[in-house]
């Protein structure tokens, strides 16, 4: 049994997979990694300081599969790591970008949308609509905040700033993430049916 893991609950991705701790290491730093991974894929956006990257999808599928201990450990990984000199942030940056509190926010993502998938949260389309939404709230409660702080600037202007640009792409994240995830576990039972 996994130390991360706990009995009597319904399983995420990642619990189908052989092994215990060292499973669990591997499946955060993958996890932090991936994160790191799509941080790449950046684009600006003309007048705000946070890009449009693939960090925030990949931070919520990241705890969709592993669960809340280990996407919140995978994410807190990232956040601690990157902010200690790991160039995994946007752009290859680490530090204290003012887009940090975004990435504080996949933490808490991490573990609520891997809290939500461990009750079924991410088995339809309609409940994984549900589970990245939220995930993507948890993330913009933590992000327009320290925004605010490192721009100088009022909650309006911080929305208009670190919100809004980000709000259609938020919605196309969540709908491909609406038909990865439940046809993942349709692949996984079709499989443990052969």
């Amino acid at each position: 049994m996994s130390v991360l893991a706990v009995p009597g609950r319904r399983a995420v991705l990642a619990d189908l997979v052989p092994g215990a701790l060292a499973r669990d290491i591997a499946l955060v730093v993958a996890g932090a990694g991936l994160t790191g991974l799509a941080a790449q894929v950046a684009l600006p956006v003309p007048g705000s300081p946070v890009p449009i990257t693939g960090q925030t999808f990949a931070a919520l599928l990241v705890g969709a599969a592993l669960g809340w201990r280990r996407g919140g450990a995978s994410m807190a990984l990232y956040l601690v790591a990157g902010v200690a000199g790991v160039p995994w942030f946007q752009g290859a940056s680490s530090g204290l970008p003012a887009s940090l509190g975004y990435v504080v926010g996949f933490v808490l993502a991490g573990a609520l949308v891997g809290h939500l998938a461990a009750r079924g949260g991410d088995r339809t389309p309609l409940r994984t609509v549900g589970t990245m939404a939220l995930g993507n709230l948890a993330i913009y409660a933590c992000g327009v905040p320290w925004l605010m702080a490192a721009a100088g600037v009022g909650f309006g202007k911080a929305l208009q700033l670190g919100v809004t640009p980000f709000l259609l792409g938020d919605v196309l994240k969540i709908a491909l993430a609406a038909g990865l995830l439940p046809a993942a576990w349709a692949l996984v039972k079709l499989v443990k049916r052969k």
